[in-house]
C-alpha cells in the first residue's frame, strides 16, 4: 500500500474544510443536546451517559479495522475482489462487536447491579448490526472522490440524532434520551450510503486473500482500540476514584471543549489518508506530509487555541451560569487537541507508507503516558487531572511525532 493507487484526488484543503465543517456541525449539534441534558438531568445521570458512551465508543472504534482503508487503497484490478472480501469481514466483525457489547452489558448488570447502564449499552450496540449494510459503499464513495458527500451524510445523521435527543430530553428527561437516537438513526446512515454509491457483491470477481487484511487490519485495529482507550479510559478512572457526579462533570467538560476540538483531528485524518494514497511513496509523499503539517500548524491549531480562549465566554452563555465555574477546565482541555493534530498527520502518513506497526507502537506509548498520568492525578481532583492530561498529551504526542520523523529521515 506504499505505492500510489487510483484514488480520485481532490484538493486537501477543500476536502478538509468540508469534513471539518461536517464534524464541527455534528459536534455543535451534540453540544446542543448536551446543553439541554445539562439543564434537565442530574450529574449522576450524566455519569450514566458517560459510562455507556465510554464503553460504546471503544467498541465503535474497534469497527475501524483497516478494511475500509484497503478498499480506498486497492488498485482498479483488485477493487471488486477486495470489496467482496471486505463485505464478509464487515459482517463477521460487526456481529462480533454486537455480541461483545451485549456481553459487557450483561456483566454490568450482574456484577455492578447497574441495569440502566446495561440496557442502554445494549441499545447502543444494535448499531453494529446496521453498519455493514453501508460500509463498502461508504469507502468506495471516498475512493471515488465523493468524500464531501460522505461527510454530509455522516454529519447529517449526527445532527438528526442530536435533534431527536433534544426532543426526547424535553419530553422524557432520562439518560436513555441521549442514547436511543444513536441507534434509531443508524439505518438512515446505511440507506444514504447505499444510495450515494450503490454496490452489490459480484462473486464472479472472486475474493481477495484475507491475510493482507489481517496483517494490515490487526495493526489498525490495535491503533484504533488504543486510541479509543486513550479517549475513554480517563472516564473509568475518574468514575472509579471520584464518583459518578465528578464523572458527569468531566463528561460535560470533554463534550463542551476537547470533544469539539478533537473533531478537527478526525476531519484531518479522514481527508488526509486518501490524499496521501494518491501520491507516490517516498519523497513525493513526504512533501504531502509537510504540507499537511503546515496546514495543521497554521490553520487548525490556531482555531483550537481560539476555542480555548473563548471557552470562558461561550460555556456560561450556551450551557448556563451553573456551569460557568468549570469553563476554565473546558478551555484548558481544548488545548490538548493541538498536539493531537500534529500526531494525526504523522499517523496517517505511517499508514499510507504501510508502517501501521510503528503507528501502533507509538499509539501505545501515547496512551500509557496519558492514562498513567490521569491515574496518578485523579485522587487530587478534577483540576489537577485536567492539567496532568494536557501535559501528558502534549509531551507524548509531539515527542512521538518528532522521534518518528527523525528516525524515518523526514527531518534531519
Amino acid at each position: 500500500m506504499a505505492h500510489a493507487v487510483a484514488v480520485s484526488r481532490t484538493p486537501l484543503l477543500g476536502t478538509l474544510m468540508v469534513w471539518a465543517a461536517s464534524e464541527a456541525l455534528a459536534k455543535f449539534a451534540r453540544i446542543g443536546a448536551t446543553m439541554v441534558a445539562a439543564r434537565v438531568l442530574l450529574p449522576e445521570q450524566l455519569g450514566v451517559i458517560a459510562l455507556v458512551l465510554a464503553f460504546g465508543e471503544i467498541l465503535k472504534a474497534l469497527a475501524e479495522n483497516g478494511v475500509g482503508q484497503r478498499i480506498i487503497a486497492a488498485s482498479d484490478a483488485e477493487l471488486e475482489a477486495t470489496c467482496n472480501t471486505a463485505q464478509r469481514i464487515f459482517l463477521l466483525w460487526c456481529s462480533a462487536l454486537f455480541v461483545a457489547g451485549c456481553g459487557i452489558a450483561l456483566c454490568l448488570d450482574i456484577f455492578t447491579d447497574n441495569r440502566e447502564t446495561a440496557l442502554l449499552l445494549f441499545v447502543f450496540s444494535t448499531q453494529f448490526l446496521i453498519m455493514p449494510l453501508g460500509l463498502v459503499s461508504c469507502f468506495r464513495a471516498m475512493r471515488n472522490g465523493q468524500s464531501k458527500a460522505v461527510a454530509a451524510i455522516a454529519g447529517g445523521q449526527i445532527v438528526f440524532s442530536a435533534i431527536m435527543a433534544v426532543i426526547l430530553l424535553l419530553i422524557w428527561p432520562v439518560a436513555a434520551a441521549m442514547i436511543l437516537p444513536r441507534a434509531l438513526t443508524a439505518p438512515l446512515w446505511a440507506m444514504s450510503m447505499r444510495r450515494l454509491h450503490p454496490w452489490q457483491s459480484r462473486p464472479e470477481a472472486g475474493y481477495a486473500p484475507v491475510r493482507p487484511f489481517i496483517r494490515f487490519g490487526s495493526a489498525i485495529l490495535g491503533i484504533e482500540g488504543v486510541k479509543a482507550l486513550r479517549l475513554q479510559a480517563d472516564k473509568f478512572i475518574i468514575g472509579g476514584v471520584l464518583g459518578m457526579e465528578a464523572l458527569g462533570i468531566w463528561f460535560f467538560v470533554f463534550n463542551a471543549g476537547l470533544g469539539l476540538a478533537t473533531s478537527f483531528c478526525n476531519a484531518f485524518a479522514i481527508a488526509l489518508f486518501p490524499h496521501l494514497c494518491a501520491t507516490e511513496a517516498g519523497a513525493s509523499r513526504r512533501v504531502i506530509l509537510w504540507e499537511s503539517l503546515r496546514l495543521a500548524l497554521f490553520i487548525l491549531v490556531p482555531i483550537i487555541v481560539l476555542q480555548a480562549f473563548l471557552a470562558p465566554h461561550y460555556v456560561p452563555f450556551i450551557f448556563g451560569n451553573a456551569w460557568a465555574d468549570i469553563s476554565r477546565m473546558v478551555g484548558v482541555l481544548c488545548l490538548a487537541a493541538a498536539p493531537a493534530v500534529v500526531w494525526t498527520a504523522v499517523s496517517q502518513w505511517l499508514r499510507s507508507e504501510d508502517q501501521a506497526g510503528t503507528d501502533l507502537k507509538a499509539s501505545i506509548f501515547i496512551t500509557v503516558a496519558i492514562i498513567g498520568t490521569v491515574a496518578v492525578a485523579a485522587p487530587s481532583g478534577l483540576t489537577a487531572t485536567m492539567f496532568a492530561y494536557l501535559a501528558a498529551a502534549t509531551f507524548a504526542q509531539l515527542g512521538a511525532a518528532a522521534l518518528i520523523l527523525y528516525r524515518t529521515r523526514v527531518i534531519a
